[in-house]
């Protein structure tokens, strides 16, 4: 979003009006054209400056002020006009208040003849003074009432731009040498820098250690040197050895005073001009041993010939870097004595304590600090004791600072900017001027790594290049790094035209709590603009410690207005553009039951509260095009602005007895804040809030004075406007947010939350925002973000679709959610495609001493900075409910570490709710992410918690063509969920999951009068593997809901941990016509029923009545339903009531219920009194087991040249069992890779080595039992002969030797230790020096069987 090609435009179309208003009304180019201070009936105005007198200027005056002045107040109205003198005096106009009305006007500078001039107005007083405040506009404030103008046009300056070459600490890269060596470059360097450009000539090296001729040549070339050249000459390692007299003269005469007495491994800097042994700088140091850190520093300010400084240094060092042991624990009682001797902790802990430590520390078990004081130290030997305050500690544990080797280090550096730095933007900025303000924003997860920079002087700069003051203390990116934008937005923060507020040096109490939050004064000034004003534009003007912490007052404000465009009669429509709102307290621009305004080229920075805030919910087509936010705080006035503390804090506007739950009910100051969707969105920035960048929440009814102005819901309906290339960075919670409402009502017993607290909402987009008309999807294009902490972006809704996004370096990339029982919007779907999400990028940020979330990243494992903890698991795309499409989206640099569970595809943490099984990937590629770090479906530990909610359970989602598993229409799911899994499922050890095939659909079983049952629902063909459901509900329901996955045409029985529920309704979800489900539910002997169908529109909220399901004594009459009549079997002996649950009508796409509605069953059942547990598992199986079927075949997986990626699966099934036909027995045996299979021929064990890194098969043999029993050295021997960084397969055959010494070889290739193997086995081994994650033993009676995949190659994450 280039700002000169906008300005072009920007221009062009000002070029068209001014033709037309030309063209249309002839006479009107005089008036067009005239500056207003030009005017002739202005009457020239200089009141002087008296704090008492009130000014009205009323009645026809034309006022003309042509320098500075103090009023009490002013009041313009009945056609009087002040206009601002424009010339070269600074004007500055002190007042309490400013109120323009019935055809009052100001004007500084126009449209067409924007102010030369530097002019303020200062708005003085405080709030707890005996001044009578106005009841519309309040204290402190510019007003614009019904029939006021307010015209304030200031130079015309580029608002904001681009970083366009990366900022780094301390701007080293912005011109200038930077020259860094170690090992390797011994000896003396040399550099020769001409003055005058501040650019090295030539440099050289001379091996003084090595060679006494080098001595020689260093004399020669120091002679050789024209005087008037600057030298630059250090020591590197060592440089004294054969370091002849000659050499030590020669640059004595330079002007050294050390370098004769240059010894062995002396660090020695030197900086002189030739000629001139008066401008030397030198710095020598005296270094004995190998141990610690020692420099020789020096630097020296030159001037160019074209007056411009650099500072030229050197530093030549030994550095000893430190790192800190583990901690020991110790839990012997200190003693005040002799101490602790080091050495026995060497003893206990071998080769972890180094000889010498640097520093010892000591805390308590939890954390808290002790003391430690060495009482004995010589040599090796330590002694320390533990105090805790004062007495000796009890239990402790201790680590020590222990010194790595010293290496040298040589350091030369030219910086041509002295406490000064280059900013290199992608626009021309020659508008910017030196004394001019920016803001660089940061490029790192902190907000509060931007910067500000005052613009210096610089004959050299380019038109896209601004000199300023200081150095950078952070990265500032300003370039495209993998794939995405991250360039630091660069805002100009001061104009010619200021409007400001006076304040105090420190905080006063004028709304409660104030000062509990804020050490600074908060009631700045504020500029109103009320129903009725005639005029209103501002562009080139400057708000500066505006807004108030008071609702109602801030820096600009359209209350009420209504429509400000041509739709209100407005010509031009109302505009602010170019504006500059910085350090304010109550938001930047609000925009308040006002419809049609344009903001554009607005930058808002280092604000209270919301930034861009639309508030009730009416507010409507309102554009903010090219805006920028940053550095984003909380503030007192809502419970969305608000903090925890804060949170907690206010509760006056809630009902007695709220207890605050801030994550919820507050914490969601937003830099863009949209009311209403129905507002557009373009080329905008939220570079850094305190949670999120764009939040679009919902007033279900719009609120405050806007009440009844569109009927409830309507904001939940209304398509979104055009959001198009707009970014977010540096947020906290997300970059951006749809989702959520605020709490219209008041606080009451009922729900004693405060007004406007945020509440649940679901956003469903239609036509004219009828839910019963077509959707209408919300588009989101060209949307990057990155460096969020916690999200990129949460999109809650009905269709929401993304194209074209970016996203890098977030805690979670993309998270879409529906809803967690049903979608709000049935039908609709979330949508991105053509995206792209970055895990880790070449974005390091900045090492900070105190950051606690600095880490190894997991690609390199180099430091960077990581979004929430260390091992947080990244994610690019989470699923949530559903049903979710992702299609032609490329993930790259997504690598888990051992430790942190980093992954390209993921399932929403600690999730109750349900997973649509029509979520759905499509040719998805990866780059730089090993195939284990694709998916990753999560396993009990940090962050994953137990992983026992139903939708951690229940989690799947289908891969249409392969792109990720490799085997194109799989469906991917737990590796634990049996209710989808069938037999020949693959299952992937890495990802926690496996890769099955079926057709699928939910089932929402919801009971009723109860809340707190535990479902258990068994597959009958796998009755060994139930799945155990606590519901999605809260305990506070009067109802449960249950919403398993389930496989289609299979039966299952559902058991209860307590009496099973007298009501229950089953819902049939993504079910299409005639798919079906045999269900057997359990209940107390003496139970009776009464079973109907029906089928209920959501929508429409009504229910019709389809059938009832009458009784039958016969099993095979379950199966025989007609419309309107059903059976259903009581087995009473084993407690099953079976049903078939048939779908007899059609389906949309992506409709979880049918044409007609949601096709439901409802069981009424009479139970006996004081009836027990409802679990019937023990007497329905194996009664009522089946046989497993795959019903679906499994795809075939890609090979070759199908692949998109050099890493791949290799895909290994294994099976060893025992087949019985009548009396008869048969073995069994094979090993199958990649399709090819070896079948095992002798009773004994197989044994297949294949290559780990290439995937390719390097043996297959056969041990027979002979060979295993006793000592089996050609086993061993073989096994020894494997090369390491090999995959082993190993299956038994008929009647193996299950037990003996040949068993170590399993434990060796990584199975658990005393292993007790059963009459078959397989197994899937790893011959190198870690232990994979998919080694893997399956030992039964009868059968074992193994059907997985190895990633190939094999590599070793790295450790946290």
């Amino acid at each position: 979003m280039g700002a000169a090609s906008r300005r072009d435009f920007s221009f062009t179309a000002m070029l068209m009006l001014s033709w037309l208003s030309l063209t249309c009304f002839p006479g009107a180019a005089s008036t067009a054209a005239e500056c207003p201070d030009q005017s002739p009936e202005l009457q020239p105005w200089n009141p002087g400056h008296d704090q008492n007198n009130d000014v009205h200027i009323g009645q026809g005056r034309t006022l003309l002020l042509i320098s500075s002045a103090t009023v009490n107040s002013i009041h313009i109205s009945d056609g009087g006009k002040l206009v601002i003198k424009d010339h070269e005096e600074t004007i500055v106009l002190r007042t309490r208040h400013i109120l323009i009305d019935n055809g009052g006007e100001l004007h500084a500078g126009s449209a067409l003849c924007p102010y030369q001039g530097n002019f303020s107005i200062v708005l003085y007083g405080r709030a707890d003074e005996s001044v009578q405040a106005d009841p519309y506009f309040g204290l402190k404030y510019i007003g614009v009432g019904r029939g006021g103008t307010l015209e304030l046009h200031g130079q015309k300056k580029l608002s904001w731009t681009f970083l366009n070459k990366t900022l780094r600490p301390g701007g080293m890269e912005e011109g200038g040498y930077f020259f860094e060596r170690s090992w390797g470059h011994r000896g003396v360097i040399v550099h020769v820098i001409d003055p005058k450009t501040a650019t090295v000539i030539h440099s050289d090296r001379f091996d003084t250690y090595r060679s006494m001729k080098e001595s020689e040549r260093l004399v020669q070339y120091l002679n050789a040197v024209p005087e008037g050249r600057i030298l630059s000459v250090a020591v590197n390692d060592e440089g004294s050895r054969n370091l002849d007299d000659g050499a030590r003269k020669a640059m004595t005469k330079l002007g050294s005073k050390h370098f004769l007495r240059l010894g062995f491994r002396h660090p020695w800097s030197f900086i002189t001009v030739k000629g001139d042994p008066s401008s030397s700088v030198e710095d020598h140091i005296d270094y004995h041993g190998h141990r610690g850190s020692a420099a020789a520093r020096v630097f020296k300010v030159f001037r160019t010939e074209h007056g411009e400084y650099f500072n030229v240094s050197s530093s030549s060092e030994w550095v000893q870097d430190v790192e800190w042991t583990q901690w020991f624990d110790y839990d012997k009682v200190s003693h005040t004595k002799g101490g602790e001797k080091i050495s026995d902790l060497r003893v206990a802990h071998p080769g972890k304590i180094c000889n010498r430590p640097i520093d010892i520390q000591a805390s308590t078990p939890d954390g808290v600090n002790l003391t430690i004081q060495v009482v004995y130290k010589k040599g090796q030997d330590y002694r320390f004791v533990c105090y805790d305050q004062g007495r000796a500690c009890q239990s402790y544990r201790v680590r020590f600072l222990c010194g790595k080797p010293v290496r040298p280090k040589l350091t030369i550096s030219i910086d041509t900017n002295v406490n000064s730095t280059i900013l290199n933007l992608e626009d021309n900025v020659q508008s910017w001027k030196p004394g001019d303000t920016l803001v660089v924003a940061s490029t790192d997860y902190s907000m509060y790594q931007a910067e500000e920079f005052l613009v210096l002087p610089c004959k050299a700069c380019s038109s896209n290049q601004v000199r300023v003051a200081g150095k950078p203390l952070y990265l500032h990116i300003g370039e495209e790094i993998d794939g995405v934008d991250m360039r630091a937005e660069v805002g100009l923060l001061s104009r010619n035209i200021v409007v400001m507020g006076e304040v105090e040096n420190r905080c006063y109490s004028y709304s409660n709590h104030i000062c509990n939050f804020f050490d600074f004064d908060t009631f700045g000034g504020h500029i109103k603009f009320a129903l009725g004003f005639k005029a209103a534009h501002l562009e080139g003007v400057e708000l500066k410690h505006m807004g108030q912490q008071l609702v109602g007052q801030y820096p600009i404000h359209f209350h009420l207005a209504g429509d400000v465009d041509a739709k209100g009669g407005y010509d031009p429509p109302t505009y602010i553009r170019e504006l500059s709102i910085h350090h304010t307290f109550s938001r930047c621009v609000t925009v308040h039951g006002s419809n049609g305004l344009l903001v554009k080229d607005v930058v808002g920075y280092n604000s209270l509260g919301h930034c861009f805030f639309t508030e009730d919910g009416p507010e409507e087509r309102n554009t903010f095009d090219h805006c920028l936010g940053l550095l984003v705080k909380s503030g007192t006035l809502l419970p969305s602005d608000r903090d925890s503390k804060m949170c907690k804090t206010i509760t006056e506007d809630s009902y007695p007895g709220y207890i605050p739950k801030p994550r919820q009910d507050c914490n969601a100051v937003s830099t863009f804040w949209m009311a209403n969707p129905n507002n557009n969105l373009i080329n905008c920035a939220a570079a850094g809030s305190e949670e999120t960048g764009f939040w679009f929440i919902f007033h279900h009814v719009p609120t405050g004075p806007s009440v009844g102005m569109y009927s409830p819901g309507y904001s939940e309906h209304i398509p979104l406007g055009k959001f198009y290339n707009n970014r977010a960075h540096s947020n906290y919670r997300a970059g951006m947010i749809i989702d959520n409402g605020v709490k219209t009502t008041e606080a009451s017993a009922k729900d004693k939350r405060p007004f406007l607290s945020i509440i649940s909402a679901r956003y469903s987009p239609h036509q004219d925002a009828d839910p019963l008309k077509p959707r209408e999807p919300a588009i989101i294009r060209h949307f990057t973000a990155y460096k969020n902490q916690d999200h990129g972006a949460w999109l809650r809704g009905g269709d929401v679709w993304l194209d074209s996004c970016r996203f890098a370096d977030n805690g979670i990339g993309l998270t879409l959610a529906s809803g967690g029982t049903f979608p709000y919007d049935d039908g609709s779907k979330q949508e991105i495609k053509n995206s792209l999400f970055v895990g880790e990028s070449g974005n390091v940020g900045t090492e900070m001493m105190d950051n606690r979330i600095w880490g190894p990243g997991g690609l390199d494992h180099s430091g960077r900075t990581l979004p929430i903890g260390q091992n947080f698991p990244i994610r690019g795309i989470q699923f949530y409910d559903g049903p979710i499409n992702i299609q032609n989206c490329t993930f790259r640099k997504f690598a888990a570490l051992e430790g942190r569970h980093t992954s390209a595809l993921a399932f929403r943490l600690n999730n109750a709710w349900q997973s649509c099984p029509h979520n759905n990937v499509t040719n998805i590629v990866f780059e730089d992410v090993p195939i284990t770090s694709r998916v990753f479906f999560g396993e009990p530990g940090p962050w994953f918690n137990q992983l026992d909610m139903d939708g951690d359970k229940t989690s799947v989602f289908h891969d249409v063509d392969g792109s990720v598993s490799e085997y194109p229409g799989s469906y991917l799911t737990k590796d634990d969920n049996w209710l989808v899994r069938h037999p020949d499922c693959i299952h992937v050890p890495d990802w926690r999951g496996a890769i099955c095939s079926g057709r699928f659909a939910q089932i929402y079983i919801q009971a009723y009068k109860t809340n707190n049952l535990r479902m258990k629902i068994i597959k009958n063909d796998f009755p060994s593997r139930p799945l155990y459901l606590e519901g999605a509900l809260t305990r506070s329901t009067h109802y449960q809901q249950y919403q398993p996955v389930v496989t289609l045409q299979k039966g299952y029985t559902i058991h209860w941990d307590q009496t099973a529920p007298a009501e229950l309704t089953i819902w049939l979800i993504n079910f299409n016509k005639d798919d079906w489900i045999r269900v057997g539910l359990c209940y107390p002997q003496g139970t009776t029923f009464s079973i109907l169908s029906d089928v209920h529109n959501r929508l429409l909220k009504q229910t019709s009545k389809t059938g009832i399901f009458t009784r039958t004594l016969q099993m095979d009459k379950v199966e025989q339903s007609f419309p309107g009549r059903s059976h259903y079997y009581w087995d009473e002996n084993s407690g099953l009531l079976f049903l078939k649950l048939k779908a007899q009508n059609e389906r949309e796409r992506f409709a979880f219920c049918s044409v007609k509605g949601c096709e439901r069953i409802r069981i009424k059942a009479l139970i006996p009194q004081n009836s027990g547990v409802s679990d019937c598992s023990a007497t329905a199986y194996p009664k009522f087991a089946e046989r497993a079927v795959v019903d679906v075949p499994m795809p075939k997986k890609l090979l070759g040249a199908q692949l998109k990626t050099k890493d791949h699966f290799l895909e290994v099934k294994m099976e060893s069992c025992k087949q019985r036909f009548f009396h008869l027995t048969s073995d069994l045996a094979y090993i199958e890779v990649d399709g090819n299979k070896y079948p095992s021929t002798e009773d004994g064990i197989q044994m297949v080595v294949i290559d780990g890194s290439q995937g390719h098969v390097l043996s297959y043999t056969n041990f027979r039992n002979t060979i295993l029993q006793g000592i089996p050295w050609q086993l061993f021997q073989h096994v020894a002969a494997i090369p390491d960084n090999s995959i082993v397969l190993v299956v038994s055959k008929g009647r193996y030797t299950s037990r003996g010494p040949w068993t170590r070889v399993l434990e060796n290739l990584g199975a658990e230790k005393i292993l007790r193997l059963k009459e078959t086995m397989a197994f899937v081994g790893f011959k190198g020096s870690f232990r994979p994650t998919w080694v893997t033993l399956d030992t039964e009676d009868y059968k074992a069987k193994i059907f997985q995949v190895v990633p190939i190659p094999v590599v070793r994450k790295k450790q946290l």
